[in-house]
């Protein structure tokens, strides 16, 4: 399982706000099947393959724009781990374990 997080930051917009191109990203996310969580600084995903992380990054960056935004810096960070299967649940449940 690969885990992804995904930033949009929209520039060129009439006003500093970005929660509406937020909010579309991630039901673009959605419609790919992909069950994004939404956190304070970015939005993060599980995907069974790289080609659907690539996939979903093109289609939350494409939707910017389709948005309005005349320009959009889209970041996106990759964790996969090949030697054991890992998920979102289990990253955090490790850590939090860990601190007891």
């Amino acid at each position: 399982m690969i885990i992804a997080e995904i930033s949009v930051v929209p520039i060129g917009t009439k006003t500093p706000g970005v929660s509406k191109y937020v909010a579309e990203a991630v039901a673009v996310l959605n419609e790919l099947g992909l069950k994004p969580e939404l956190t304070a600084m970015g939005t993060i995903f599980e995907a069974e393959d790289m080609s659907s992380v690539l996939k979903a990054f093109e289609a939350v960056h494409e939707s910017v724009f389709k948005q309005g935004a005349e320009r959009v810096v889209t970041t996106l960070r990759i964790d996969e781990r090949r030697d054991k299967e890992g998920t979102l649940k289990q990253k955090i449940e490790s850590v939090t374990s860990s601190s007891r």
